[in-house]
């Protein structure tokens, strides 16, 4: 069964973008293993001059995305199970652990909001989940739906192609990836660390794991803070 993506957006030309490239591109248009349809919200707007935005309740800058266009443009999709994102920056941040559980479903369904933001209504009404894929705000969510879509697809099953690689990943187990190296053996001065060319696989996994561990303890302390948490409540439970 494919994985099926259904993009919502006012600019259905940005699609696929880097979606249809690499090896992502062949698995939706050669492989199927995946698909990608966009609807054109603007379509489905009631007003004779194509308007499915209007000024805020209470006043402000801006416009806000209507909820009956929204509602229109949704329900002209078959749901088929698939979660509901509202790509937002108040939203849930995007995280791997949510990106396997939605790569193991049938697909996604995503919401590209543009102006200051859509109806809360029609998103409390249809069960949209909100999902923000940084702390920054962007001109729409086009972008930003990408990045779900593609995080999600690269873990449908063949895809990559080498399921392994997967494991050592960043986030994989709450740690950041290790440092990665090839050919030429220096560059401007700078060697492969010597470890790495020694050719002692159990040398090079504990290496790799002490670098994942200062990576993570230095570039996102948060997460840092989490994986110790967790391995201190492992040992108390062994104990």
């Amino acid at each position: 069964m494919a994985f099926d993506c259904t993009v919502l957006t006012m600019f259905p030309e940005a699609f696929p973008g880097p979606l249809g490239v690499s090896l992502i591109g062949t698995a939706w248009r050669e492989a199927g293993l995946w698909s990608l349809e966009t609807v054109d919200i603007r379509g489905f707007s009631k007003d004779k001059r194509g308007f499915l935005d209007d000024t805020p309740a209470g006043g402000g800058p801006g416009q806000v995305m209507r909820a009956d266009v929204i509602a229109s443009a949704l329900d002209s999709v078959e749901r088929r199970g698939r979660p509901l994102l509202y790509m937002s920056a108040r939203g849930r941040p995007l995280t791997q652990a949510l990106v396997k559980q939605w790569a193991s479903g049938p697909g996604l369904i995503v919401l590209a909001g543009r102006f200051e933001g859509v109806d809360q209504r029609v998103l409390d009404a249809r069960g949209f989940e909100e999902i923000a894929v940084g702390d920054a705000v962007l001109a729409g969510g086009e972008a930003a739906a990408m990045v779900a879509i593609e995080a999600c697809v690269r873990l449908v099953p063949g895809v990559l192609g080498q399921a392994e690689s997967l494991s050592e990943e960043s986030f994989e187990d709450g740690l950041l990836e290790h440092p990665q190296y090839t050919r030429p053996r220096t560059f401007e001065g700078l060697d492969i660390p010597e470890v790495l060319l020694s050719g002692n696989h159990a040398v090079i996994r504990k290496w790799r794991q002490d670098q994942r561990q200062e990576t993570t303890r230095k570039q996102r302390p948060d997460l840092w803070a989490k994986a110790t948490a967790n391995q201190q409540a492992k040992g108390d439970k062994a104990r």
